[in-house]
């Protein structure tokens, strides 16, 4: 599926890497994808057509901070798709009832990406195929698609390792991080266990040194594509 002129595109997220990652893997497909955004920890402010909103260490699901960025978008005129790893069929669609026009997993190719964007602009309501599941107990993410970075992905940790990791120098709890994720609780105590070992950390305040002294923290930054 293509469109006469690029679809205007904006990614939303609190990671800067993250959400350039993003951009420089749709940059080969300019002509049906134009990224005219890069939304760090801001509201949107561009003209756009679709955002697509990264759940990297975000909160997931019906949440109040979704539907305030499906209004916004909305009343723009504009569709919002959610980017992320956790396909729960209960996840994608609390997701849905929040108002998102889409559900795209990180799993797929940047131009499967590219494809799915179209057919969220179309109108198209793209979820992932019925049965293809969730995170199984603490398994790790390592089969992701190629649009995809993050944080600590040179330090060897995975998707999941690391958004736990960004997510403990936010701060949260255990119990506070699995509700954010939907990730049962040992799932979550399981990545943070193998991110501490790769890190070399053992203990909590250690991992969230480790973490703001290596770009775990959210940015807050906004990126224009000008004419």
């Amino acid at each position: 599926m293509s469109t006469d002129s690029p679809i205007r595109l904006a990614i939303v997220n609190d990671y800067e890497l993250v959400v350039k990652g993003l951009a420089g893997a749709l940059a080969p497909f300019a002509d049906r994808v134009e990224v005219v955004e890069l939304a760090v920890n801001v509201p949107v402010e561009s003209d756009v057509d679709v955002v697509l909103f990264d759940s990297f260490a975000q909160t997931q699901g019906a949440c109040t901070e979704l539907r305030d960025l499906v209004h916004e978008v909305g009343s723009a005129g504009a569709r919002l798709a959610v980017y992320s790893w956790n396909v729960d069929e209960a996840l994608v669609q609390d997701s849905l009832k929040a108002g998102a026009s889409g559900y795209l997993a990180k799993s797929m190719s940047s131009a499967d990406l590219v494809e799915s964007i179209e057919r969220v602009h179309a109108g198209a309501r793209v979820v992932p195929p019925m049965g293809s599941g969730g995170d199984d107990e603490g398994a790790e993410d390592d089969a992701t698609g190629d649009a995809v970075s993050w944080p600590g992905r040179d330090l060897g940790l995975s998707g999941r390792e690391s958004e736990m990791l960004a997510l403990i120098v936010q701060g949260l709890t255990n119990q506070e991080i699995a509700e954010r994720t939907y990730l049962s609780i040992n799932s979550v105590k399981t990545y943070i266990r193998t991110a501490y070992r790769k890190l070399e950390v053992t203990s909590r305040s250690q991992a969230v040194a480790y973490g703001m002294s290596h770009g775990f923290e959210p940015d807050r930054s906004r990126m224009l594509q000008r004419d």
